[in-house]
C-alpha cells in the first residue's frame, strides 16, 4: 500500500491553492509578503501579512531541505484508512530557509512509498531531511512528504 492509498486529504482554499498547484509541479514554494519594506515568508497561506498587514503576496522557491523538528508515531486507535499503515510517522519539518515555518507531512522511503515504509527507529530530532512530491488518491493531488537526508 503506498501513500497514494485512501489518505485524508487536505481541504483547498483560495490562500492555500498556489501552495498545491505549486507542489503538484514538483515544487516547495511559501507565500512571502511583496511589500517592499517586509518581504517576510509565512506559512499557512493567508490573505494578509502578519508583519506589516500588507495585502501583497507572491510564492517564494524554497530549495526543499529542512531538519525534523518533532515528530509522534501514531497507534491505535486510529482513522479507519490509515489503520494498515500503523505505525507510522507524522513530522513537523523546520525549513532550512525559514526555520520559523514548519511543514507537517510523513517522511517516506519514497514518492511512492507508504506511510511506514521507513522504521521509526531511523527518525532523530535534528535529522536533515528534503522534500519529495507524493501523488495521492485518483486525482493525483500531490502531497509534499520527506525523505530522510544519508
Amino acid at each position: 500500500m503506498g501513500v497514494n492509498d485512501s489518505l485524508l486529504l487536505p481541504v483547498v482554499d483560495e490562500d492555500g491553492a498556489p501552495f498545491w498547484e505549486y507542489a503538484a509541479r514538483g515544487e516547495l514554494r511559501v507565500q512571502a509578503c511583496a511589500s517592499p519594506t517586509c518581504g517576510e515568508l509565512r506559512f499557512p497561506p493567508r490573505p494578509c501579512c502578519p508583519h506589516c498587514g500588507s495585502f501583497d503576496s507572491g510564492w517564494r522557491a524554497m530549495s526543499g531541505r529542512g531538519r525534523l523538528w518533532s515528530y509522534v508515531i501514531p497507534h491505535p486507535p486510529l482513522l479507519p484508512a490509515y489503520a494498515e499503515q500503523a505505525p507510522y510517522n507524522a513530522v513537523l519539518v523546520e525549513l532550512a530557509e525559514a526555520p520559523h515555518i514548519r511543514l507537517a507531512g510523513n517522511v517516506v522511503a519514497s514518492a511512492d512509498a507508504a506511510l511506514n515504509s521507513v522504521d521509526p527507529g531511523r527518525l532523530r530530532i535534528g535529522a536533515p531531511v528534503r522534500a519529495t512530491f507524493c501523488p495521492v488518491g485518483p486525482d493525483g493531488f500531490t502531497l509534499v512528504c520527506w525523505l530522510l537526508e544519508r
